[in-house]
């Protein structure tokens, strides 16, 4: 007897079910991800269209944010890849309804509506709210190193930044003299300098069509401008109130002009040129703020007594701050960080979330640098907006976190905001108690966090949270942000966040229809 297999043969006319709907079974993730998307107000996409119709027509909002809501909830987060698959899969072609949007239509959209993308992560918390997914009894917050879309090699210093301007200036120079030779380059062609060849130029341009004298539509890059203006002015106050000698108020300095840079960021520049710009007036900003600090400070010491009312015991040592800024940056992407991560160090961004124990993420954003210290509060009060924008009346009760979001005043903080924190004081347990943090909060956590439902509570923190990196990271290989500039490396985080509730809503949906 013959063998027995099933026939394979390449050409035999085949033909395509004629309805989308028998493409794919009725549980796909597609299917879930399109009825997903059409319960979320995406006014916003449609508003940035003209009203009136004029103009080519371009694809529809609703089709091009589920196709990439669908493809970051699979791992596809590159604008060609997503046009390939685009083509060559089933599940993206039901989604597009056989249209094959190009990679830079994808590209384009994602900067056109880079804030409406970032706010998707609200609306699909708020469907997860409504399927009862949302318990914030216990939130954990934590952060992870995501590199950026830049190379650590791309990081210069000030020198090295003048330098190639100054190279790339000289370069410039040379082009121009090899081009116009004696002359200045701005004169009229030769046949517009007299009356003549300027009536024959006119006669044929108006025989010319339309489209042949229009200039070149404008680059939509903005000016290369100086981010970081320099009236930026420090709260002595403050400052007085938290830190004390001169390193403390270099510090606040930086971290001010950090948060300023943060809450209105640049987009990067595509032109090298610009960047390098760019990159020039951020050292020399950086310079600036650290000599204002510094004088605030000396005429702070200049007073003579202390904020207490005790008098300095001198004066304060000399300093003299450098004449030429001595900080680094990135060429590539100016607002990424050499962070230290788990291994070595990584040129990225510090993403934070904070989970629910359902592993349903309930904020997502971007620290402004690569320490944990300052986010604790920020974070929790992010929590809270999106919580209450998302329709969830419960507070949050306890808040987990790990030793290095310590800080007092930030514990104090959700305190009285009735919210009980449990952060670990201590980075390593073998090594005892710190010195330098006795008494007050630090001996009470670590009382709390030695008794039996202390310890129970805070345990809970490693599988509410970390699993959630590990998924992003490994499962969904999102290791890596793909656009650069922190309001689009923010955009592309909370998009992350955001397929990532939508995974947990579709197979709570699942679970739903299979008890």
């Amino acid at each position: 007897m013959a063998q027995n297999f099933l026939t394979c043969d390449r050409d035999q006319p085949l033909l395509l079910p004629p309805d989308l709907r028998d493409w794919l079974p009725a549980d796909h993730l597609a299917w879930f991800v399109i009825e997903s998307i059409d319960e979320l107000d995406l006014e916003p996409f449609y508003a940035a269209y003209r009203a009136d119709g004029h103009g080519a027509a371009a694809h529809e909002p609703k089709m091009m944010v589920t196709l990439l809501a669908y493809s970051y909830a699979v791992g596809e987060r590159s604008a060609r890849q997503i046009e390939r698959r685009c083509r060559e899969d089933v599940a993206f072609r039901v989604i597009c309804a056989n249209q094959v949007p190009d990679h830079a239509t994808i590209a384009r959209f994602r900067v056109r509506h880079e804030q409406a993308l970032a706010d998707l992560f609200g609306g699909v918390l708020g469907l997860c709210a409504k399927a009862g997914l949302v318990e914030v009894a216990v939130l954990a917050v934590d952060g992870s190193k995501l590199e950026a879309s830049a190379s650590n090699h791309a990081t210069r210093t000030y020198e090295q930044i003048a330098k190639e301007i100054l190279a790339e200036a000289g370069r410039i120079d040379r082009a121009e003299d090899e081009l116009h030779g004696s002359a200045r380059g701005d004169e009229l062609p030769e046949r517009l300098r007299t009356p003549e060849g300027r009536r024959e130029f006119f006669r044929g341009a108006r025989r010319q069509p339309q489209h042949e004298l229009t200039d070149p539509e404008p680059s939509a890059e903005p000016e290369a401008e100086a981010s970081d203006g320099l009236e930026l002015e420090l709260d002595a106050e403050q400052i007085v109130s938290r830190v004390q000698g001169r390193e403390g108020w270099l510090r606040e300095g930086r971290r001010q002009l950090e948060q300023r840079r943060f809450e209105d960021p640049d987009p990067v520049r595509r032109s090298r040129r610009e960047r390098l710009l760019v990159a020039a007036q951020r050292l020399e900003a950086d310079q600036e703020v650290e000599r204002r600090a510094n004088e605030a400070y000396e005429a702070y010491r200049a007073r003579g007594r202390m904020k207490d009312g005790r008098r300095f015991g001198g004066p304060p040592k000399p300093h003299t701050p450098p004449e030429v800024p001595e900080g680094k940056i990135n060429l590539t992407d100016p607002d990424s960080r050499n962070m230290k991560a788990y291994r070595g160090y990584v040129q990225g961004y510090n993403a934070q979330t904070v989970t629910t124990e359902r592993q349903i993420i309930v904020a997502a954003e971007i620290a402004p640098d690569g320490l944990d210290t300052a986010q604790l509060d920020p974070m929790i009060s992010a929590a809270e907006r999106e919580l209450a924008e998302a329709g969830v009346a419960e507070r949050p009760g306890v808040v987990l976190a790990d030793a290095g979001y310590w800080a007092n005043d930030h514990i104090d903080s959700l305190r009285e905001r009735g919210i009980t924190p449990l952060v670990a004081p201590d980075a390593d347990r073998r090594k005892g108690p710190r010195k330098t943090r006795l008494g007050g909060p630090y001996d009470f956590m670590r009382r709390v966090l030695q008794s039996d439902a202390g310890a129970e509570l805070y345990s809970r923190r490693q599988w509410m949270v970390e699993p959630v990196f590990a998924d992003i990271k490994q499962n969904r290989r999102a290791g890596r942000f793909k656009r650069r500039g922190r309001a689009a490396v923010r955009s592309e985080w909370r998009l992350i966040a955001a397929t990532h509730n939508l995974l947990k809503l579709h197979r709570h949906t699942l679970a739903l229809a299979a008890a």
